[in-house]
């Protein structure tokens, strides 16, 4: 998808604005004592230019007026909250946990429950763990699946349901071709986010030639097709590869990589792969740019990687929300918040919002996020008929 995006980056460098992604570097991978952190370089377009900050709006507040009544009332969160790939769904449900417990708070006659169902991040699992979240008639809104494979498993289910379920996370593009009635995207695309790292790897950090890998999932082989369509002549299509979700010994990878001595390599994938991958390549003495997207964007990563992290690209079409939310965030769980924290806390936030205004039946719900039209942490909420939002934002990264 080429062309300019429009952005409300009230978002954007609202990143802290947009000023650093905080993470503590372990020393794995690399052996260095120095500690590394994912700072947030800006937003972007997919042409890979810089975009302007503009005056940020004030978001909806999951607390409302504190005067809603309802009872028997539950969302749900569904993701990967154990397993490899954890980190990305505990960022997830704890933007979720913060909503509720700020909505809670607020409003003693309407306490909305908060159930977690955890997938592990697989789509085998998730078509098991969804029926339970139908069958649940106190579920009204669902906040997931995370991942894209597991979104695609049971999309179909969720629709037949008329359950919304709104990701934070999921980012396949060809997710919203499937005529599913009740799925909402609550963040960019790969058709943006792939672009957006394709242009500035080659525009701003002067990639000519870029080596794609892919960890085979849907949604590492969605995101690095965008990004090899973005490429054009600087993709190498000879040292394109493809890895397997869970391997480890990536030898074959570095001596490709080695042989090929590209300017700069994208993986798309998760980093639970991404970090030994990253380690093995540096090991090996292949000092291209690496890049990656929102799969790999996290705190764990540089954990993983340690100093063989350093000059990382990451990006995401996602950002850390404002200084108040990433403080609350941080009070209520211990940590910063990670990728897809503020926009999982939005997407609740407009589920709580429904039901404060009485929409605590399933149709109700699912004609409230079809007819929305707000100001969350993230920007300006509304969806198209697909489920896509109709302004989103991508963000760049780089570890330092």
């Amino acid at each position: 998808m080429k062309g300019a995006i429009v952005v409300s980056i009230a978002a954007a460098l609202a990143v802290s604005g947009c000023s650093s992604k905080s993470t503590t570097g372990g020393t794995s991978g690399g052996g260095s004592e120095a500690k590394l952190s994912i700072q947030a370089v800006g937003a972007f377009d997919t042409e890979g230019n810089a975009l302007k900050a503009e005056a940020a709006a004030t978001p909806v507040n999951p607390a409302g007026d504190g005067k809603a009544k309802c009872k028997d009332v539950a969302i749900a969160m569904t993701g990967a909250l154990t397993g490899d790939d954890a980190a990305l769904g505990l960022n997830i449900v704890n933007g979720v946990r913060l909503a509720v417990k700020q909505h809670n708070d607020a409003n003693k006659d309407c306490k909305v429950e908060l159930k977690e169902f955890d997938t592990e991040g697989s789509a085998d699992k998730a078509t098991q763990v969804v029926p339970n979240i139908i069958n649940d008639k106190t579920v009204v809104g669902v906040v997931g699946p995370a991942f894209s494979g597991e979104t695609q498993a049971t999309g179909e289910l969720f629709s037949q349901a008329g359950l919304v379920s709104a990701t934070a996370s999921a980012t396949r593009p060809t997710l919203t071709d499937n005529g599913w009635k009740s799925f909402f995207r609550g963040l960019g695309s790969d058709a943006l986010q792939g672009p957006a790292i394709a242009n500035y790897v080659t525009k701003v950090k002067g990639a000519k030639k870029v080596c794609v890998i892919d960890d085979s999932t849907p949604y590492g082989t969605g995101i690095a097709d965008e990004v090899k369509k973005t490429l054009g002549a600087a993709n190498d299509a000879s040292c394109t590869m493809q890895v397997k979700k869970g391997d480890k010994d990536f030898s074959a990878v570095v001596t490709k990589m080695s042989a090929a001595k590209p300017d700069a390599i994208f993986y798309g994938g998760y980093y639970a792969e991404a970090a030994p991958l990253l380690s093995q390549l540096r090991a090996g003495n292949v000092e291209a740019v690496f890049s990656a997207g929102d799969g790999v964007n996290d705190p764990k990563f540089v954990e993983l990687a340690g100093n063989a992290a350093k000059g990382a690209i990451l990006g995401c079409p996602c950002g850390e929300g404002p200084e108040s939310f990433q403080k609350a965030y941080a009070d209520l769980a211990g940590q910063e918040p990670g990728v897809y924290s503020a926009e999982a806390y939005d997407l609740a936030t407009i589920m709580l919002t429904a039901i404060d205004q009485g929409k605590i039946t399933r149709p109700d719900m699912l004609a409230f996020f079809k007819g929305y039209d707000g100001q969350g942490l993230q920007g300006t909420y509304k969806w198209n008929a697909k489920g896509e939002l109709e302004k989103s934002g991508v963000w760049m990264y780089e570890v330092k």
